[in-house]
């Protein structure tokens, strides 16, 4: 599909991998929602890009939030067209810690709440309004770009919760995918690796370093503008469908 004239809702789009996104759509002429729940930095992005921007403050964890966000989106550019779903948290918790305490379920619950409900939320809602667009000449409508992690295939000590989160969206993108065939909609996962977002960017140099040491090829952590690279190639390219593709320099996380 193309980009231009064409709208994008982005979870977790006032930072990071998400506002990478944003960015990249209007800077090809699209038209984005920022959906985040992190007020002080989606408005500060929407001015900054003008009139092809609004955010819309969303817990994508709450079906009443993410649908009036979608609502908001409907009344200013009058159509979706694209959902990428970045919007997560990465909380690193034990199974069991070391004072022997169990892991409290409430803390599993959130992480899969934001992460996998979360996704699941924006995907549904998002679709709806896609079915009702007018096809293009391959008869595509819209296209679905979930976030998933390598921590979905190889998650280390502390990540049960996290791990468990991507790898349901991963497991959900071909079911998903196979229905919404029917519907002109195409879905699609990425799976990043490590990538210089803000909370990276927070670590001590030699945090840094150490990370960057781990990768195979390119030696560095990965740049947002490269995720978002990739998420244009894969609303561009109509063949892309159904796929998880890991960005991630090669890397293969160690247990711990």
């Amino acid at each position: 599909m193309d980009i231009q004239n064409n709208v994008a809702v982005v979870s977790g789009g006032a930072s990071g991998l998400g506002e990478a996104v944003v960015r990249d759509m209007i800077a090809n002429g699209g038209k984005a929602a920022i959906f985040d729940f992190d007020a002080d930095n989606g408005k500060k992005l929407a001015t900054e890009l003008g009139d092809a921007a609004i955010f819309c403050k969303t817990d994508v964890s709450d079906e009443v939030s993410v649908k009036a966000a979608i609502d908001q989106t409907m009344k200013a550019f009058g159509a979706i067209h694209f959902a990428v779903n970045c919007a997560g948290v990465a909380s690193p918790k034990k199974v069991i810690d070391k004072k022997g305490n169990p892991m409290p379920a409430d803390f599993f619950n959130r992480v899969l709440q934001i992460n996998l409900v979360g996704t699941m939320n924006v995907i549904r809602l998002a679709a709806v309004e896609m079915y009702k667009n007018t096809p293009n000449d391959d008869g595509e409508k819209g296209n679905v770009i979930n976030v998933a992690s390598i921590a979905a295939f190889e998650g280390q000590v502390g990540q049960a919760a996290y791990s468990a989160s991507k790898a349901a969206i991963v497991g959900m993108a071909l079911p998903i995918a196979r229905e919404f065939s029917d519907y002109g909609i195409r879905v699609n996962t990425i799976a990043p690796g490590i990538f210089m977002t803000p909370m990276m960017a927070g670590l001590p140099e030699n945090v840094q370093a150490s990370l960057t040491k781990m990768m195979p090829f390119p030696k560095r952590l990965g740049k947002p503008k490269e995720f978002s690279q990739l998420v244009r190639s894969i609303i561009e390219n109509p063949m892309i469908n159904a796929e998880v593709i890991r960005l991630d320099a090669a890397l293969r996380m160690a247990g711990k």
